[in-house]
Formats: C-alpha cells, sequence, structure tokens
C-alpha cells in the first residue's frame, strides 16, 4: 500500500470518528471539546492549549468553551501551584455522558488490535503527526510516556514509581502519565501498555 493510500485511510477514520459526534444536543466541536478536557493533563486544560489541539482559533475555542460552561459541562478550577492560573475540569454532568460517546466505537476497534500491534501503530501515528505538524509549524500533543521532558522511574519511600516533569520542573502522579500534553516533545517510542506505569499489560 503507498504512501497516499495510508495518508486516505487516516483521513477516513477521522471522518467517520467526526460524523458520530452527535448526540445531547452538543456540536462535533463541543464533543471535541469534552473530550479533549476529559484526557489532557493539568498544564493542558487551558483555551490555547484546546485551540492548539483542535486546530483552530483562540476565539471559536473560547466560544465553545463559554458554551459547554453555560451548559454545565465545564467547570473553571484554580491551579493550585499558581493562583493566578485557572484550568478548566468536567462536571459530573460531563462525565455521565462521556461514558455514553460514539466515539467509544473506534477505541473498541484499537482494543482489538494485539497489544504489540497498538504499540507500533501508536508510535507510526505519532511520528506522522509529528511531521505534519513539523512542516505546517504547529504544536505536537502526546503523553509523558514518549515525552523527552519524563523524568525519574525510581521507587519512592512507599515503593511507588516517581515521575516528574523536566518542562514544568514538577512532580507527576501516576494517573497523569496518559493524559494529553501541550508541552508534548518526542522523545521515545511508547512503551508496551503497564511497562512504564507498574500494571500488568491487558
Amino acid at each position: 500500500m503507498d504512501s497516499r493510500a495510508i495518508a486516505e485511510l487516516v483521513l477516513q477514520l477521522g471522518r467517520m470518528a467526526s460524523a458520530e459526534a452527535h448526540g445531547e444536543g452538543l456540536t462535533p466541536v463541543q464533543w471535541a471539546g469534552l473530550r479533549y478536557f476529559g484526557r489532557a493533563n493539568r498544564f493542558s486544560r487551558t483555551p490555547s492549549a484546546f485551540a492548539a489541539f483542535h486546530g483552530t482559533t483562540r476565539g471559536t475555542a473560547s466560544q465553545t468553551i463559554k458554551n459547554l460552561e453555560a451548559r454545565g459541562y465545564l467547570a473553571r478550577m484554580r491551579s493550585e501551584s499558581d493562583r493566578r492560573s485557572v484550568h478548566l475540569v468536567l462536571t459530573e454532568k460531563a462525565k455521565a455522558i462521556l461514558e455514553n460517546d460514539l466515539f467509544e466505537t473506534l477505541v473498541r476497534a484499537v482494543d482489538t488490535l494485539p497489544l504489540g500491534g497498538r504499540s507500533q501503530f501508536a508510535n507510526a501515528l505519532q511520528r506522522v503527526l509529528g511531521q505534519v505538524a513539523l512542516e505546517r509549524g504547529i504544536p505536537t500533543f502526546g503523553n509523558c510516556a514518549s515525552c523527552t521532558h519524563l523524568e525519574g522511574d525510581d521507587c519512592s519511600r512507599e515503593r511507588q514509581q516517581s515521575y516528574a516533569c523536566g518542562f514544568s520542573s514538577e512532580p507527576l502522579l501516576l494517573e497523569e502519565l496518559d493524559g494529553i500534553c501541550i508541552n508534548f516533545v518526542q522523545g521515545k517510542p511508547l512503551p508496551e501498555r503497564g511497562s512504564l506505569i507498574g500494571t500488568a499489560p491487558q
């Protein structure tokens, strides 16, 4: 299969996923906002980060966020480390509708791939995304597992693995390692699921 055919498959997959983004009276971009803020880490739950991730203007992103706030799906929280900063978080109402998100059909399709195949697929997609972002001069997004800023994997006194973000100089919780981050820089291939955070592969 040539490169153009593969690119068409990726585009078709994106169209199929977007076509399902309806329901609950929300537009596709509003669904995209809920998914983003549900996956983004604490450094990336901002209007500007969402705009960059979704490839839209800050004005459009802000309007989407305002609509979601007005409908009770997003709430603003002050950062514990910097009280001047505000992060956007999902409300319980938003979490409830995301449980029935039709996007999960795509997630289940990926789950049918063997574990090794998923890792190869993820690394290939991350590489393609990085190249496209480089050519277009836009930021790339990823998670801590394959980011060059990830530091530390030693056990703490509580015998739990300890990590930190070299970009922000802040410690990271285990549950944060899979979050989407705007400060991502590709550093290493994605590991098999469980090899980084001490969970058994599934």
